[in-house]
Order: structure tokens, then C-alpha cells, then sequence
């Protein structure tokens, strides 16, 4: 029951206060790590950069270890208290809703900057469609890294299974690119990323199944242009029936996306997230009852 009333409180949390201040999140003290080793290390070959990029994720993702293992050495309401931030810290729910939201924006200029804000991709020459495409597309994709992920990993191996699968995230959206200077160095850190979404992104995809199992399954067999990533974004264009495409990458049909559609995805997502939130929890109290 110890995993459910750090849980409890670290939902509420997320859904009435957000996000923990920059400068003392979790996320933001892995990106930093990242970014020293980034910075300092001098490419050479394909194989040292290699070994470089695996040293450096190795390193970060002990720090999240320890991290997860530092309530223990507390006293017990300090302990808890820690966990609670640490637990939260590993995924965020309202601040993903509220991103999104930001985008639906009469004015195109407006809303490509806070598409911006949540893609890699370039923005300033999509049109409407394919900016509102974007944002709905970021949306899916991250059920899985903002939500499933990180609480299928507590629900499993406890704190240190958030903050480690957290920190793998975090490498990968740094370092995980195959361009040159990261094609080797970010290698490792990508597929790690790639091995921890595997089961996380197929079950994001089942907790699309009530709204339409037939055509959700119809497109999760066409999703088949990425490993993870796409499972989701097929999932939600099966479900909202409007296209999802990323130009020379993958592309799902449907009707043309419009800013009431990135709305009605976000009220699939609050559903999508309640889900998962009501397994995750009631798995905990039918895990106690194992235990005891």
C-alpha cells in the first residue's frame, strides 16, 4: 500500500499545481548532466562517441537512481514528502493538457509559436492543417512519455522506475537525434528510450479501444513507420477520424484536422488519462492483497 499513498497525492498534485518549479525539477537537473557531457566531449570516432554517449546516459541514469533512493536515509515524513515530489516530477498530466491547449489559436502566426513549443519539427511553413495535425500528434505521442511510461514503471519497480525511465526520456529528447553530432554519441541513449516505450506505447494504444476497437486496432496495424511513436498518433487519429501526418514520415487518414479537433482530442486524452490512472490504482490495491 506504500506505492498508492505516495501515488494519491502525487496525481493531486499534478492536477491541481502543475509543474515543480524549474529550477528544482528532476528533468531539468538530467538535461543539465546531459548537456555538461554534451558539451565536453570531443568527437572522434563512431565507436567513441559511442562509448562516450553510453558512459554519459549510464551516469545520468545513476543519479536518478540514487535520486529514487534518497527518501530512505530521511526521516519518515521527510521521506514521504520527498517521494511525493520525486514521484510527481516523473510525469505531467495537466501541464501536457494545458500545452496543447495553448495551441488552438485563431491567428495562424500565434498558434505556429506554441506549436512550436511542443514539437521538434519546423513549423514555419506548415499550413493550418498540418499545424493543428502537429499538436494533436504531440498530444498522443505523449500519453506515453508524460503519463503511461513513467506510472507503468512505478507500478513495477517503485520510484526508481519512474525517475530512471524519466531520466531515459529526457536523454533521448537531448541527445536521441541521428544527425551528426548525435548519431553516435545519442545512439544509446535512443534505443534505451526505444526498449522502454516498447510495451508503454501499445498500451496507450489499448486504452483507445472503448472509444472504437475496430478501427483502432485497423489503424494500429498501419502504424508501422515508427516502433513507438506512431502507435499512439494512429490510435487518436482513429478515434477523432481526421488525418495525422508528419510530411515524409507517416501519415493516417481521415477528414482534414481542424482547431475543434485538437479540442476533441484533448477530451479523449482527459479520458484516455483517467484510464490508465484508475488502473494504475486499483492495481496497487489488488498488489497489497498479494502482498500481505
Amino acid at each position: 500500500m506504500e506505492y498508492m499513498w505516495i501515488f494519491i497525492p502525487a496525481i493531486i498534485w499534478d492536477l491541481t499545481l502543475g509543474e515543480p518549479p524549474l529550477l528544482l525539477h528532476p528533468t531539468v537537473w538530467f538535461g543539465r548532466l546531459i548537456s555538461f557531457f554534451d558539451k565536453h566531449c570531443k568527437r572522434r570516432s563512431p565507436a567513441s562517441n559511442f562509448a562516450a554517449g553510453a558512459f554519459a546516459s549510464l551516469f545520468v541514469l545513476a543519479v536518478a537512481l540514487a535520486l529514487s533512493k534518497l527518501p530512505e536515509f530521511l526521516p519518515r515524513w521527510a521521506g514521504f514528502a520527498l517521494s511525493v515530489y520525486l514521484l510527481k516530477s516523473s510525469f505531467a498530466i495537466k501541464s501536457l493538457a494545458r500545452h496543447v491547449k495553448n495551441t488552438i489559436r485563431e491567428d495562424i502566426e500565434e498558434q505556429r509559436k506554441y506549436v512550436g513549443w511542443i514539437v521538434s519539427r519546423d513549423v514555419s511553413k506548415l499550413d493550418r492543417a498540418h499545424l493543428n495535425s502537429a499538436a494533436i500528434e504531440s498530444l498522443a505521442e505523449n500519453i506515453t512519455d508524460s503519463v503511461v511510461a513513467p506510472l507503468l514503471y512505478y507500478l513495477l519497480f517503485g520510484l526508481s522506475g519512474a525517475l530512471i525511465y524519466r531520466a531515459a526520456n529526457t536523454l533521448d529528447a537531448m541527445i536521441g537525434y541521428k544527425n551528426e553530432r548525435y548519431l553516435y554519441f545519442g545512439k544509446f541513449a535512443a534505443r534505451l528510450d526505444d526498449l522502454l516505450n516498447l510495451i508503454p506505447s501499445r498500451i496507450t494504444v489499448l486504452l483507445f479501444l472503448p472509444f472504437n476497437p475496430r478501427k483502432v486496432i485497423q489503424y494500429w496495424r498501419k502504424a508501422r513507420f515508427k516502433l513507438n511513436s506512431d502507435k499512439p498518433i494512429a490510435a487518436m487519429s482513429a478515434v477523432l477520424g481526421v488525418w495525422l501526418e508528419k510530411k515524409g514520415v507517416y501519415r493516417f487518414e481521415g477528414k482534414e484536422p481542424t482547431l475543434e479537433d485538437i479540442g476533441r482530442a484533448l477530451r479523449v486524452y482527459w479520458i484516455v488519462v483517467g484510464e490508465w490512472i484508475a488502473f494504475v490504482f486499483i492495481s496497487e490495491i489488488v498488489k497489497s492483497l498479494f502482498v500481505q
